[in-house]
């Protein structure tokens, strides 16, 4: 009993230090892409995290590959919306707001799903909708009736972020979930450096960039993606979902930390509600002990 409860604090302990690395590369990014092209560092970032993820788990990506190789594209092309429209935001926005308005993904999924499938949603999810749609209000609409393009553009990352969740938990129990991860990031790789190719050549890559490039790429995509499913073996997705709502606010503590920026009291309160309504939307699904599919892969997901 107490090997069993130790193993659990470890186990999320480690999620806390994901959802903190996670925090902080949002004004990682940001930083990175004032020197470099945008689609020049994703497609830097995710070939490293492509490659760091061969390096961990070559044997079971390629026994996989067969079975794997069509739902990870088809999943990858939702995971490099998110992160084209979200990385593209981040140049016009602050990381701390876009940190509080990519958690957002939380609760747009059981709303998109909801509307795909016809389903009524619960009065926990619709509170949490609500919660987290004026959070969003008092987050990015501060003296004028419009947000700005920036946190426009995050939010359309947020949709496909949950796009991808939903659809990682539609494959994923099929499939092995490192294969399906390293796919989906090799998609992204792919699609990034054509979409570079396309629209401005290549550059060559600043050496202070790199550091930026090694941590999203090593640290907060292959190492987080096998950190979690180490611990969540030991650990239940409740605790899961709570540790990593706590994302948005290491990404306020890095955008503050790094880059100097503040938020005021406003759009805390604003963080604070979407937060709250991630929590809510997730109650419902505390109560199902059978979401290992979604769960094990959404690192890889709707997050940095």
């Amino acid at each position: 009993m107490i090997g069993q409860v130790a193993r659990a604090i470890r186990a999320d302990a480690a999620l806390l230090v994901v959802s903190l690395i996670w925090g902080f590369t949002f004004v990682t990014v940001k930083l990175a892409i004032e020197e470099f092209p945008a689609l020049n560092f994703l497609a830097v970032r995710f070939w490293v995290a492509s490659a760091a993820m061969l390096i961990l788990f070559r044997r079971r990506i390629w026994t996989a590959l067969p079975r794997t190789l069509v739902p990870g594209c088809l999943i990858g092309v939702f995971l490099f919306g998110g992160f084209v429209l979200q990385t593209f935001g981040l140049g016009l926005t602050s990381a701390s707001k876009a940190g509080f308005i990519t958690g957002l993904s939380v609760v747009l999924v059981p709303l998109i799903s909801g509307t795909i499938l016809r389903q009524r949603l619960s009065r926990m999810v619709l509170a949490g909708v609500l919660a987290a749609t004026f959070g969003l209000g008092l987050l990015t609409l501060e003296g004028t009736l419009a947000p700005n393009r920036g946190d426009l553009l995050v939010l359309g990352g947020a949709v496909f972020f949950a796009l991808h969740i939903i659809s990682v938990g539609r494959y994923a129990p099929g499939h092995d979930p490192m294969a399906l991860a390293a796919l989906q990031l090799g998609t992204v790789a792919i699609l990034s450096t054509l979409s570079a190719a396309a629209t401005g050549g290549w550059v060559p890559i600043p050496r202070t960039v790199w550091p930026a490039i090694l941590l999203t790429g090593i640290l907060a995509s292959a190492l987080a993606m096998a950190v979690q499913n180490w611990a969540q073996r030991d650990t239940t997705a409740t605790h899961t979902a709570l540790i990593f709502a706590t994302e948005p606010v290491f990404a306020a503590l890095g955008g503050y930390l790094l880059a100097g920026e503040t938020l005021g009291v406003r759009a805390w309160l604003g963080g604070a509600l979407i937060i709250l309504g991630n929590v809510l939307a997730e109650l419902p699904e505390f109560r199902r002990p059978a979401r290992t599919g979604l769960g094990q892969n959404d690192a890889v997901g709707g997050r940095q």
